[in-house]
């Protein structure tokens, strides 16, 4: 409400403020409270009072109302069957059979094709023990609804418990006229059996059978009736029968496992064995798994190790034929199949995979395609000679080879060599040398043409070898073009590997390929190559390789070239010396020294000033040794004279040979000792730096350094006076 002030006036009434907008812990939902109500159950009506009749006025009163209810419900919706049902079993229940049958029938009418209906109408008659008006319903309901096997199976088991056989039996030939499913066949053979009708069973087997045909496990459960009843005859022949009747092309593992137990029960093994092969024979090996398992279970329980091999076989042969059919030209699984049936089969059935091997032809007639396919007439034709020893039949295995095989576009040369060894074999000279000579005729080779002359060579025919080689000659001659596109090949495989790697062999290789092919310049082109090995080795870090390479030049130029040339090889050759390194232990301490070997080559005197400091001092020790001589004409030199000649002479002849390395020294070489503790531009005999002591050594370096200040020729004569006061 709205209060009014002292001035008439109304004002808004003060609204109170929320402080906990927090929301509440425990929050109402729909959901809460129908679950509240429910549990509560407040919508609940109490049951109503239990009615006792207690006269017939009473009951008549509750069946006029209940009738009321039922049709009243009945009239508000005809088509819900199951207000019919609940009406006449209401009346079913009051013993009221008649209303009850009314009921069933006017709701019948209403929808006949209701099963439930039918059903309960029937079992209504039978707790009634009203048989014939049961078998009314039973009648009526198949007629309209033949296709429903409930009612079938209710029928048939009414008349069955009745005792009525000859009915029941005639209910079964009714049902049967509509060829209805497997189980209801079943059902029937099932009801025969009880009785003992072993005859009227098998009867409607062969009419089941001839319905199903192409259900094998109906085959297989006849078979095992008549095995079961003990007609083994019979049921051997079912299972023949169904072997014949799905022949190659509807064969099933299944079958025959099931006709090799069966036999197998009856102790004949020996058919066992030959179903088990003849179903491997046809049946593909991915569909073959599980009788590949029984057959080899069956051969460990009662067969012996050449059984237990037959099945190995078996399985590989499967796995072959798949291979082959899938790839017909994968010639090496031809191989692998040959190779399996030689070792287990007969020379017919041998003879019958060559056949089919042969029979696929390389497409395309290039040799590269043939190579293996040309493998398979080899061994066909080895095979009749040695294994089957038929020689007719191995000459026309090679006859046909050799008419196969397009001569003019390529030819196998092993096929016509095999085949007149073949005939040598069998004595026939003649038709080996015809064979021969009809393979150079159409197709001369290098291979033919030598293998025609060892032939001859090993029959002693000299006259024919003779003859075999002015043709062999002819033909090279012919095929001289052919050389030449050869040896251009040649070249240019020579410059394209000497593009990826500069190794001397490849060098020395190429020269003497130069070398061989008969032509007027080829000392010239020989010659270019050693001169461009040797511009292109320069760079080398591997002296030796360089040192190989002139030492080959100088080898070729003693046989074809001149002194000139010899000469300016001999200018090329390298000095060899020897120096001294100082070693490092891996824990960087002193480890000593060690000497090597180092070639220094003329034309790298450029980048080697102490080679120039070399050549002055032999120079001046030369001279004093000639001093020397002009002096004492007659004496003979002492001991010490003679060592220093034999050292300051490099071309020496007795020069002996310190070389640890087993390196042979070149006429040209020296052989010099350094000491790496100098400078590179200094150098000092090794024998006066072992002889002198630390102190010396010392004293030397220091003259050494003042030395190096003056004139470089200066320098090493004084170096080689000093050297020589040492010495003396």
């Amino acid at each position: 409400k709205m209060a009014s002030t002292a001035a008439g006036k109304q004002r808004i009434p003060k609204v109170a403020k929320v402080k906990n907008k927090a929301p509440a812990e425990v929050q109402i939902t729909a959901e809460q409270l129908l679950r509240e109500a429910k549990e509560r159950e407040l919508e609940l009506l109490p049951p109503p009072p239990k009615q006792k009749i207690t006269d017939e006025e009473e009951l008549n009163d509750y069946k006029l109302r209940k009738r009321k209810g039922f049709e009243d419900n009945i009239r508000k919706n005809r088509t819900v069957i199951s207000n019919w049902i609940k009406y006449a079993q209401w009346e079913e229940s009051l013993k009221e059979i008649q209303r009850a049958r009314s009921i069933y029938e006017r709701a019948l009418d209403v929808d006949h094709r209701n099963i439930t209906l039918w059903l309960k109408y029937a079992e209504m008659e039978m707790k009634s023990r009203q048989v014939n008006h049961a078998r009314n319903i039973w009648d009526r309901a198949i007629t309209i609804l033949p296709r429903v096997n409930q009612f079938w199976y209710k029928y048939t088991y009414m008349e069955e418990m009745l005792g009525n056989v000859a009915g029941c039996r005639q209910v079964f030939e009714r049902w049967m006229e509509w060829e209805p499913d497997e189980q209801a066949w079943h059902s029937y053979i099932n009801f025969e059996l009880r009785y003992k009708e072993v005859d009227k069973a098998r009867t409607i087997y062969e009419r089941y059978i001839l319905l199903f045909l192409f259900s094998l496990k109906n085959w297989i459960k006849y078979a095992r009736f008549e095995e079961k009843h003990g007609y083994i005859a019979h049921s051997r022949k079912v299972y023949e029968r169904a072997v014949e009747f799905f022949g190659e092309e509807h064969v099933d593992e299944n079958l025959f496992v099931a006709f090799a137990r069966f036999e197998e029960t009856q102790k004949e093994f020996e058919r066992v064995r030959v179903i088990y092969k003849y179903a491997l024979d046809r049946i593909p090996k991915h569909q073959a798994q599980e009788l590949f398992k029984n057959y080899t279970m069956f051969e460990k329980k009662f067969g012996d190790r050449r059984g237990i091999e037959d099945v190995i076989v078996s399985k590989r042969r499967f796995q072959y034929e798949e291979e082959v059919k899938a790839n017909p030209h994968n010639y090496d699984a031809w191989f692998d199949y040959l190779r399996l049936v030689e070792s287990d089969a007969d020379p017919d059935t041998v003879r019958e995979v060559y056949e089919r091997a042969i029979a696929n032809i390389p497409p395309i007639q290039e040799k590269r395609h043939w190579r293996r396919y040309i493998y398979l007439w080899i061994n066909y034709g080895l095979y009749e000679e040695l294994e089957v020893k038929d020689p007719e039949r191995t000459r026309q295995v090679y006859q046909a080879c050799l008419d196969l095989i397009p001569h003019k576009k390529f030819t196998f040369a092993k096929i016509w060599l095999l085949y007149a060894q073949f005939e040598i074999r069998q004595k026939n000279l003649q038709g080996a040398r015809k064979v021969m000579g009809t393979a150079i005729g159409k197709c001369p080779k290098n291979k033919l043409l030598k293998g025609y002359i060892e032939l001859e060579l090993q029959l002693r025919e000299f006259d024919r070898c003779r003859k075999l080689y002015e043709k062999y000659l002819e033909f090279i001659a012919i095929g001289q073009p052919r050389l030449d596109i050869k040896v251009k090949l040649l070249w240019n495989l020579y410059k394209r590997l000497l593009q990826r790697t500069q190794h001397v062999k490849v060098w020395i290789s190429y020269a003497k390929f130069e070398l061989s092919i008969d032509s007027p310049d080829r000392l010239q082109k020989c010659r270019q190559i050693y001169e461009e090995a040797n511009k292109g080795m320069r760079s080398c870090e591997e002296k030796e390789e360089r040192l190989m390479l002139l030492e080959s030049w100088r080898e070729f130029e003693k046989e074809f070239g001149s002194d000139s040339t010899m000469e300016r090889v001999r200018k090329l050759l390298p000095e060899k010396v020897k120096k001294r390194r100082k070693l490092t232990a891996e824990d960087g301490s002193d480890a000593g020294w060690e000497e090597y070997y180092d070639y220094i080559f003329p034309e790298d005197a450029a980048n080697q000033p102490n080679l120039k400091l070399l050549a002055m001092a032999k120079m001046w020790k030369r001279k004093q040794a000639d001093d020397t001589v002009e002096q004492v004409p007659d004496k003979s030199p002492t001991a010490e004279e003679a060592a220093l000649s034999s050292s300051s002479e490099p071309a020496a002849e007795n020069q002996p040979e310190n070389d640890s390395d087993n390196n042979t020294e070149t006429e040209t070489e020296q052989e010099k000792t350094y000491d790496d503790r100098d400078d590179d531009n200094s150098s000092s005999s090794s024998s006066s730096s072992e002889s002198d002591s630390e102190e010396e050594e010392e004293e030397k370096k220091k003259d050494e350094e003042e030395k190096e200040k003056d004139g470089g020729g200066e320098k090493k004569e004084k170096e080689s006076r000093s050297s020589e006061e040492e010495k003396d």
